[in-house]
């Protein structure tokens, strides 16, 4: 539950601020709590958020009591809660101030070569004299790459029949070409992807029904038991100094890379050359929701939502904020503020195909089977999609 403290403004002659402690239970959204920006801006309104960090799916399993909020990075899980809530006798509200792209974070070397197979497209918009920064994957050929056992030093042939692998970019990689997630039984982003990679392996379509799920999941598995070891957060991994080597294609959210970016811009006067994005070709808008518990929590939640500084710097981290009307989320924004800070803005087409998700109940089964994880318990049937 909240706490309230009263703080002295430091001069003399000022009034006390009165200060609301947000217990709050977060995933990796909790990067913006963490801002010292988006912090000092919320000291002004009154707000300080004290924050347990963990996986979205290990929100929905685990106890609320005396927390204010709760914000996983995805809808399953966000479903999961509310549902819980409401046949609890405890409705929740939910607010969702910005959304943000799954993608797969990558190394220049791997997308080149991904598109000297075939694989992987530059997107449009690549300043003149520029390197790109972002790819189009097609999915489907990736996924068949990984399930025929393909390996980065032998990936295949191009259209003159020359071999296509890593060591013609100078790196030596005989290790089998997948996308790492994290812990499928935690992160929303990795059983976002599993549900991306059933709508692929399904020809665009969704399971309908437990025995398909079933089914899918078993395939599915064997092309993501080759990643090893997941761990909690993959992002930490990609921007590390040795995450071309443990993780050369990592699954994780545009705005975890954008904010590096930025960081990196501001600090040395350029952008990361060495890291690229890969867009799926089929593409899925992670909607984070954070879920208030308490009054105090509604309030927090209303104000993210709606105060221009703190939109204004959820893009500045990013995010893709919402509208004014908070109907729609918009990429303008943030296109101008990467273009005005001198780094490449992603173009991104509005016809691209748009995967969707298996309905909450099945999408859980998949995550159970390739995961083998424990079940998170559902209080309501799952008929309704995320």
């Amino acid at each position: 539950m909240c706490a309230i403290v009263v703080l002295a403004q430091g001069h003399v002659g000022l009034p006390f601020t009165r200060i609301v402690t947000i217990e709050a239970k977060m995933a990796s959204k909790a990067d913006y709590f963490e801002d010292p920006e988006v912090q000092r801006l919320l000291v002004r309104h009154g707000f300080r958020v004290h924050i347990t960090r963990m996986g979205s799916r290990g929100i929905a399993a685990q106890s609320y009591d005396g927390y204010d909020v709760v914000f996983p990075s995805g809808q399953p899980a966000a479903d999961l809660i509310t549902r819980k809530r409401a046949a609890e006798g405890h409705p929740a509200t939910t607010y969702r101030p910005f959304v943000s792209p799954v993608v797969l974070g990558t190394y220049r070397e791997y997308a080149e070569t991904l598109q000297d197979a075939g694989i992987a497209t530059p997107l449009p918009g690549v300043p003149a004299g520029a390197k790109p920064m972002y790819y189009s994957l097609d999915m489907q050929k990736f996924l068949q790459a990984t399930a025929d056992g393909r390996r980065w030093d032998s990936l295949g042939t191009d259209r003159g029949g020359r071999r296509v692998g890593i060591d013609s970019h100078g790196i030596h990689n005989g290790n089998k070409v997948l996308a790492q997630t994290s812990d499928i039984c935690e992160a929303n982003s990795a059983g976002t992807y599993l549900g991306l990679v059933s709508y692929i392996w399904n020809h665009d379509n969704i399971p309908q029904d437990t025995a398909e799920a079933t089914r899918f999941a078993a395939r599915i598995r064997l092309l993501l038991n080759d990643q090893g070891m997941p761990s909690s957060e993959k992002n930490e991994t990609y921007v590390s100094a040795e995450g071309k080597s443990i993780a050369p294609i990592a699954v994780i959210y545009e705005h975890q890379f954008l904010a590096h970016q930025i960081a990196t811009q501001a600090g040395t006067g350029h952008v990361d050359s060495e890291r690229v994005l890969l867009y799926p070709s089929a593409r899925f808008i992670a909607e984070p929701q954070l879920i208030a518990l308490t009054p105090a929590g509604d309030r927090l939640g209303d104000l993210i939502t709606r105060d221009p500084a703190l939109q204004k710097r959820a893009m500045e981290l990013g995010f893709r904020v919402r509208d004014a009307e908070g109907a729609s989320a918009t990429s303008d924004s943030l296109t101008r503020f990467l273009t005005d800070h001198h780094i490449q803005a992603p173009v991104l087409s509005d016809d691209d195909t748009k995967a969707v998700l298996p309905r909450l109940d099945l999408l859980e089964k998949m995550i159970e089977i390739v995961g083998d994880c424990d079940p998170v318990p559902q209080s309501a049937p799952g008929g309704d999609a995320p």
